[in-house]
């Protein structure tokens, strides 16, 4: 997160020094006579930011391409289960195609932006094309495999209480006691019982990371990675350890320079690297039918459009108002101001303010997406007529 500016800090501590009056001098004075004040009397206090705002006041909106905005709301607002939403959705379904002015029109007569306090950070996802082969090999020697049949979905507050409400894993060795899932290490020195297809460990990881992907076989043969479970285990990212290390320089710690690291290093030093991260996620596979990979909410994620968010704060089919500047990364966009709608999740996404914005299919989404660590604002459009 982007450190603030230092007038804030002044401003925190000229607040601090108000916050207690300076020790007065003893004044003789009768009951009923009030001694003059030792300071002026604070003048009233500055009204706070508005939360809620018309669209028009959004930083970019005017530069918003709201057509495109409009087509992603339309295609994907079922998804949303609050009722003054549905209407909306109803409503923008029944009109079909607008122009761009015409969407504009219509997002500010239906919306209102509310803010959600504080910042947050701004990241970035996408769907992987990796090789793949049917057999192991030298450079192929990372297993994609199934869920297994060991693996139970509980809530994480069962080994947890701080993760109460999110969902989890745990081993059922059918005897009823639940223990913790295996972590990577683990997982990855016990042989599969029978892998779906055979991956570069570093594809493997990011494939992981992703969530899903679409892998082509040496025949030709293309099929889609589907997520179908994890292990339970926190998501912890590398890239600041391979920076604190000296791996990676530190403005340059994007996803591509992270996966080009490790098949450099292919082998004992790029394991340890990957085994960081305990977070090990399995799949399946299904007939590649060219259309974009489907999110939590189990509707196909239209490119630039949709987001992963926490769904501990927000649900399925929320539309929000992304204001990301200030990135860290070389090479990254300057900003990203649009509509997004709520379709994922994910696991590193934790927070009120925190976005994973997917950016579509293969390898120049995956370099744009590699390169988003912003700093976020964001807005909840609420439906008017919706209580604050």
């Amino acid at each position: 997160m982007q450190l603030r500016p230092l007038g804030a800090a002044f401003a925190a501590l000229s607040l601090a020094a108000c916050a207690t009056a300076p020790p007065g001098y003893p004044v003789q004075h009768r009951p009923e006579h009030r001694p003059p004040p030792l300071r002026p009397e604070p003048g009233p206090e500055a009204p706070p930011a508005p939360r809620s705002l018309a669209l028009s006041a959004l930083k970019g909106w005017e530069a918003e391409d709201q057509a495109a905005a409009l087509a992603a709301f339309r295609d994907t607002c079922g998804a949303a289960r609050d009722p003054l939403m549905a209407q909306v959705c109803r409503s923008a379904r029944a009109i079909g195609p607008l122009d761009r002015e015409q969407s504009r029109r219509f997002f500010e007569a239906h919306f209102r932006a509310e803010l959600e306090p504080g910042e947050g950070v701004l990241t970035a996802y996408f769907a992987p094309e990796y090789p793949a082969r049917r057999k192991p090999d030298a450079e192929f020697s990372a297993p994609l495999r199934a869920k297994p049949a060991d693996l139970k979905s509980i809530d994480a507050g069962l080994f947890d209480p701080n993760q109460a409400g999110r969902p989890g894993a745990a081993r059922d060795p059918g005897d009823g006691v639940l223990a913790p899932y295996p972590d990577r290490a683990a997982i990855e020195a016990t042989p599969p019982d029978k892998a779906l297809a055979w991956m570069r460990p570093e594809d493997l990881f990011f494939l992981q990371i992703q969530g899903s992907g679409v892998l082509t076989f040496e025949d030709g043969q293309r099929l889609k990675a589907l997520y179908a479970a994890n292990n339970g285990r926190p998501f912890v990212g590398v890239a600041n350890v391979m920076r604190d290390r000296g791996l990676l320089a530190r403005e340059n710690t994007s996803g591509e320079a992270i996966r080009g690291w490790l098949a450099d290093h292919r082998g004992p030093a790029a394991d340890e690297i990957m085994r960081l991260n305990p977070r090990y996620a399995f799949f399946s596979l299904a007939p590649d039918d060219g259309r974009q990979p489907v999110g939590a909410a189990n509707i196909p994620l239209p490119p630039g459009r949709a987001v992963a968010v926490d769904p501990a704060f927000h649900s399925m089919g929320e539309l929000l108002w992304l204001d990301a500047e200030a990135p860290i990364l070389a090479g990254a966009f300057p900003t990203y101001r649009r509509l997004v709608v709520a379709l994922d999740t994910g696991g590193a996404i934790k927070g009120d303010v925190r976005a994973d914005l997917y950016l579509g299919l293969g390898a120049a989404a995956g370099a744009e997406a590699g390169r988003v660590r912003h700093t976020l604002r964001m807005f909840r459009l609420v439906p008017k007529g919706a209580t604050p």
